[in-house]
């Protein structure tokens, strides 16, 4: 049985794909109530599941008439492509931060299941571990070249 976060993640997924221009807003106490959880775990699934990494941005407002405002960005394949390239990789990554992009770009269909694993497979800890200092650095590199090959051809 999938845990209460892959519950409320697919549920989110669900009703942003319902909607035509890829934007739902929540109520964060009403979200909880229905899925019978503490608030807390609903912040838990937009900090980890609806990232920017993977095409998502999240709004919030605290308060009585807080709300959560989450809205699917498509990704223009050339246009946001190089900004993330650029940008969100960086001279250094994170291994999460690195797999959530990856995951983000599978899920949107500019790479596939088995290139998704690929890229894990090179950049994952196992791959570096004789790297002691500078991972990130090294990881930052080769997710990078691996992308300007996959996504620009």
């Amino acid at each position: 049985m999938p845990g209460l976060s892959n519950i409320i993640e697919e549920f989110l997924k669900e009703l942003i794909q319902e909607t035509e221009d890829g934007i739902v807003e929540i109520q964060r106490n009403e979200l909880a109530q229905q899925f019978e959880c503490a608030p807390s775990q609903i912040n838990y699934v937009l900090t980890t599941r609806f990232t920017p990494y993977k095409g998502y941005y999240v709004e919030s407002r605290r308060g009585g008439g807080g709300y959560i405002k989450i809205m699917k960005v498509e990704m223009d394949r050339y246009e946001n492509i190089n900004d993330l390239i650029i940008n969100a990789i960086g001279k250094s990554i994170t291994k999460n931060k690195a797999y959530s992009i990856i995951e983000g770009l599978e899920e949107e269909g500019f790479i596939t299941n088995r290139e998704e694993k690929l890229i894990k497979v090179s950049i994952g800890d196992r791959a570096l571990q004789n790297v002691k200092k500078y991972r990130n650095n090294l990881r930052a590199d080769i997710l990078r070249n691996m992308l300007l090959v996959l996504l620009k051809n």
